[in-house]
């Protein structure tokens, strides 16, 4: 199926590696011109830039720590300013942190809520205006399956993500009038190049058990699906949980 985002401009957060980095790659192979966002990572940013440009798309790297409305403000008015507008904003950057909460603290609570709600939050709030003025957006946030479903040691990381699905929920009633489709999409655990390679090669048998189709997701599990939540073939699609997830959870 060809999506055909030829002119689309996507935001990507966290776009400079790993699940939003392929996501980046396909969006543009659709023919979106892609700002890959990164707050640390400027070198893998650039890295997902040049392959971009190598099979002929448009791509830019775009420094902000979404957690600062002010820096993703800045950054959104300097996307704006290169192309115009800004059609597709993929909340895919998130900070987790492992752990019992009883052990955790305020500070790592707020770390994780900075990130993965209020980045959103920002986010969605800087781009919201440009996507009403063009009557047509699409809104897509990245969470795990522990904001569904519950998880142990993820208590945090759940709470803030299940808070940005509510935030998905209420900008679908608000902005459909608008032509924008808001939606996340739920994922189960996905290896990428920066995962605990040791831990996951100990104790792969016994979490793959959990996964009905016995495997973890990889990153081009996850970006078809972002992609086509990005086209108008998903125009009819809003306010939904969408999980790809190899089956973990199934509510």
């Amino acid at each position: 199926m060809d999506f055909n985002l030829k002119g689309r401009v996507a935001l990507v957060t966290g776009g400079g590696r790993d699940t939003g980095g392929e996501i980046c790659k396909t969006l543009a192979a659709e023919g979106a011109i892609v700002a890959v966002n990164y707050r640390k990572s400027e070198g893998e940013a650039a890295s997902v830039v040049k392959e971009i440009e190598a099979v002929g798309g448009t791509a830019k790297a775009y420094k902000a720590d979404i957690s600062d409305y002010d820096a993703v403000k800045a950054m959104v008015a300097e996307i704006v300013a290169d192309h115009g507008k800004v059609d597709i904003l993929v909340n895919n950057a998130g900070y987790v942190k492992y752990g019992k909460f009883i052990e955790s603290t305020p500070e790592d609570w707020k770390a994780q809520i900075d990130v993965c709600l209020y980045g959103a939050i920002h986010c969605c709030h800087a781009v919201a205006p440009y996507m009403i003025d063009n009557n047509w957006g699409r809104i897509i946030s990245l969470i795990g399956d522990s904001s569904r479903i519950g998880e142990a040691n993820l208590s945090m990381a759940a709470a803030s993500r299940a808070g940005t699905v509510a935030l998905g929920k209420s900008l679908a009633r608000e902005l459909g009038r608008n032509n924008v489709c808001v939606n996340s999409v739920s994922l189960g655990l996905v290896q990428t190049a920066h995962s605990d390679a040791e831990f996951l090669a100990k104790n792969m048998e016994k979490i793959v058990k959990a996964y009905p189709l016995r495997r973890i997701g990889t990153p081009e599990d996850i970006a078809p699906l972002v992609t086509f939540l990005a086209s108008d073939q998903a125009s009819w699609i809003t306010g939904q949980v969408i999980s790809s997830n190899g089956g973990f959870s199934m509510a």
